[in-house]
């Protein structure tokens, strides 16, 4: 049990995240404590907020991480790449990343669901990560205006796609979902 709790076990945040997960849905999320978490993953409650700062970035740490590629995918485009077309391309690329983590998604949303303050969360979340969007957009050069509305249009296509994907019975790819709306919103555009 010692060696379990130790500090240097493999892969303690995905053990975290899975124990989380599982405690989340057997028991709810309000039922589950911090300490919950930690014994299930053979971990400590110091090991767990090495990782998290509570449970519910549990839900939302990955966030960051698909933000930080959109935008870095984002900042590597050619100058003369359109506005819908670079959010397109960064949006695209994220939904690539998720290929495998249908299943996760799923459990995830199921769990932010069940809850209110969940999904108040879920929604600023949310926010932030159209407000960097816009912001690496105007580093690009265009102007606030056209920069916050591309965001706004290419995230929701993303949340869209993403409530599409998790529960596609043909269990179509991501990107492919996501792609399809880019292409709805340019046929909207057009007058078509």
């Amino acid at each position: 049990m010692i060696e379990a709790m130790s500090r240097w076990s493999p892969d303690a945040r995905g053990r975290l995240e899975q124990a989380a997960f599982e405690l989340f849905l057997e028991r709810g999320y309000d039922q589950t404590t911090v300490a919950d978490i930690a014994l299930r993953a053979g971990l400590t409650e110091r090991t767990f907020f090495r990782h998290y700062a509570d449970k519910r970035e549990v839900l939302f740490s990955g966030q960051t991480e698909l933000k930080d590629e959109m935008l870095g995918v984002l900042a590597g485009l050619a100058p003369d790449v359109p506005t819908i077309e670079s959010v397109r391309i960064a949006i695209e690329a994220i939904a690539s990343v998720m290929r495998d983590l249908r299943a996760g998604a799923r459990k995830r949303q199921r769990i932010i669901d069940a809850h209110a303050d969940l999904q108040e969360r879920s929604l600023i979340k949310r926010a932030n990560v159209t407000a960097a969007l816009a912001d690496g957009l105007t580093k690009r050069g265009v102007p606030d205006a056209e920069a916050n509305l591309a965001a706004d249009l290419g995230m929701a296509i993303f949340y869209l796609a993403f409530a599409r994907w998790i529960d596609d019975p043909q269990e179509r790819e991501f990107a492919d979902i996501v792609h399809e709306g880019f292409e709805q919103l340019k046929s909207l555009a057009s007058g078509r």
